[in-house]
């Protein structure tokens, strides 16, 4: 029981993680139809500025306005640059485009910082662990990164249902044009909700900084798995990013965490080994799949 537990929560952290990472990403789809892929660059970019300032400094809570000052400001350079001139394109162009921001943001991380990972060290007041239940002890850091999310999550729902920029990003997401007709300006908008995407993915680059190694590229590995979760969430949703973000999480533990074991009942342990990781890589794009049979715009469409 206290393992399954402890991968419960394992789940929601990778759930929280991937929250931060869609929110903005569903945000700049579902309101300014772009197909972002160099949304985990910039996710990479927060991760080496926070640790490469907290390195410096020897204070891991430094690294924080670092990270979240150098992902708004390469989210506003690239919306300025780039994706401004894309808004009117078709989506062949914009994966292109971002793609190619993908490779140029990576060459010059590596010109920089070179290929070696860079680690940063914990504070102490997170370094240890928790004991949340008799025999359940939990890595402090990770429930730090739980709390986040949901505070993130929370904070996000209250901009999005109760301030008026929150009322704008909300018609942007349904009907943009009448939007633009009701005389919003509609690049500021634009670029606010860009800046604020990127802010969450720096965020979220940061914190992972701990827990994975922060590395060229380590961006493109949680992309893919985002846009499965603002698929499932539905596009433009941040009710739906979130909620789809946890049921991913906790999918993905689970499976890596005891399809192994089961198939070592039934099958040579080799064999199980890797029919498991096989099919628990496969898992989340199955779950993609099935959600989109009964609900094709996803769990909570933007409109509902």
């Amino acid at each position: 029981m206290t393992l399954f537990l402890e991968q419960v929560l394992n789940g929601l952290q990778l759930g929280v993680m991937l929250f931060l990472m869609a929110a903005g990403l569903t945000l700049i789809f579902g309101i300014m139809g772009i197909i972002n892929l160099a949304h985990g660059s910039i996710y990479m970019i927060g991760a080496y500025a926070g640790t490469y300032v907290a390195m410096e400094t020897g204070v891991y809570y430094a690294g924080i306005p670092a990270a979240l000052a150098a992902a708004a400001l390469t989210g506003a350079a690239m919306e300025f640059l780039v994706v401004r001139r894309l808004y009117k394109r078709d989506h062949l162009d914009q994966v292109l485009a971002t793609f190619a921001l993908i490779l140029i943001s990576n060459q010059v991380i590596t010109l920089i910082f070179g290929r070696q990972p860079l680690f940063v060290g914990l504070p102490s007041a997170l370094s240890g662990s928790v004991e949340l239940l008799p025999g359940l002890f939990y890595p402090s850091y990770r429930l730090a990164i739980i709390a986040v999310g949901l505070l993130v999550a929370l904070g996000l729902y209250l901009v999005i249902n109760r301030t008026r920029i929150g009322m704008l990003v909300r018609a942007g997401s349904t009907n943009r044009d009448m939007v633009r007709a009701l005389g919003v300006d509609i690049r500021m908008l634009y670029t606010i909700v860009f800046g604020l995407g990127a802010l969450l993915a720096g965020l979220a680059g940061y914190m992972a900084g701990p827990i994975l190694a922060v590395q060229v590229g380590m961006g493109e590995q949680i992309l893919i798995t985002t846009f499965v979760v603002v698929v499932i969430g539905g596009v433009g949703s941040i009710r739906g990013a979130f909620f789809a973000s946890l049921i991913i999480g906790v999918f993905d533990t689970m499976l890596r965490a005891y399809l192994p074991g089961f198939l070592r009942q039934i099958m040579a342990g080799s064999e199980a080994d890797a029919l498991g990781a096989g099919l628990s890589s496969m898992g989340i794009y199955l779950l993609m799949a099935l959600v989109l049979l009964v609900r094709p715009k996803g769990l909570f469409p933007a409109h509902s």
